[in-house]
């Protein structure tokens, strides 16, 4: 038996560090904003006669092999599985006869800021849900897996958004409620077609050291500091706006508003910006004016946007490359 199965990595537009609990509910009118991207997280999984358990990352080029008897509380907890505890963790949830041989493949670049390791985390629960028969519920794998990734993490709380796309698709609202996360679709062909003419993607080849560390800022904001509880309201309040731009079908607001949670962001976290994605900033600005910049996921290297004007794709992807920089293309992709 062998199947495969794709999940989308995720942009995330405004609203990020919002999407941690219960900050997402002490602050009023939260909402975080992403999409669902062509660039996809891939999982094959193939049986096995044997007891054995292979994974293969086409990415790292690397195979590791265990047996079904090494996943055990103690191998868990002990480090045994080393940067594939998240993925065995997946495993292990799961009950099924013989071997298996599971491959995994990423669109986006190691480090990148999108959500990577979330979105195969999400994937991987999909394909292993449809290979022995369980039935997925949505909300409860992005639950599971969100709490496993916290817990491989152990640096404090994670996020929840990065898993929506993988398993909701198109543009999404994710709006906090007590004990769930409520999706919102966004998504129309009129609207996906606008952010496609007003965004590039830019991988910056930096090696990501986060500009933000969860963590800081959960114990900052119950501290009380007055930085983090203003800078998250400012996010919070400007978010809230593009939600209602979006609904309103007020598409022309929502570059502005997110050039300007990008800009929020990066004086609320100095460490978001790198120094190449601030020099490359800087000198497309000084062809278009009106440019704004929005770091992707922690930031500190990676993946941001540069947010700009109709017709202006191919002036900042060529000022792009000739810094060294990688434009991602990406599609949008529609609601599953």
């Amino acid at each position: 038996m062998k199947i495969s199965s794709t999940g989308s990595v995720r942009v995330d537009l405004l609203g990020g560090t919002l999407d941690l609990s219960p900050i997402n509910l002490v602050i009023p009118r939260v909402v975080t904003l992403n999409l669902a991207t062509s660039l996809q997280a891939k999982v094959e999984i193939e049986s096995l006669e044997s007891d054995e358990i292979i994974i293969h990352s086409k990415d790292y080029d690397s195979t590791k092999t265990f047996k079904k008897e090494d996943l055990t509380p103690e191998q868990m907890s002990s480090g045994f599985f080393g940067p594939l505890s998240f993925v065995v963790e997946i495993i292990n949830l799961f009950i099924f006869s013989g071997g298996l041989k599971i491959s995994l493949e990423s669109d986006a670049p190691t480090g990148s800021g999108l959500g990577g390791s979330s979105a195969m985390g999400v994937t991987l629960y999909k394909a292993l849900a449809e290979y022995t028969n369980v039935r997925l519920e949505r909300d409860e794998a992005i639950k599971i897996v969100n709490g496993l990734e916290g817990k491989i993490l152990d640096s404090g709380p994670a996020g929840y958004q990065d898993y929506y796309p993988a398993l909701y698709g198109g543009i999404l609202s994710l709006i906090p409620e007590p004990g769930q996360v409520k999706v919102d679709q966004l998504y129309s062909e009129e609207f996906a077609e606008f952010l496609k003419k007003r965004v590039t993607l830019v991988y910056s080849g930096e090696t990501r050291l986060s500009g933000i560390n969860n963590w800081e800022v959960y114990k900052n904001f119950f501290d009380k500091d007055k930085s983090t509880r203003s800078g998250l309201l400012n996010i919070a309040k400007v978010s809230f706006e593009a939600y209602q731009a979006v609904k309103d079908g007020e598409f022309s607001k929502i570059p502005d508003l997110m050039a300007e949670e990008g800009r929020i962001r990066s004086e609320l976290f100095p460490g978001i910006v790198s120094k190449g994605m601030e020099k490359l900033y800087t000198k497309i600005k000084t062809e278009v004016p009106e440019l704004g910049m929005k770091v992707c996921g922690a930031g500190g290297g990676g993946c941001f946007l540069l947010i700009h004007q109709e017709g202006q794709s191919t002036s900042v992807a060529t000022s792009v490359e000739s810094e060294g920089m990688t434009v991602l293309p990406f599609e949008i992709l529609p609601p599953l």
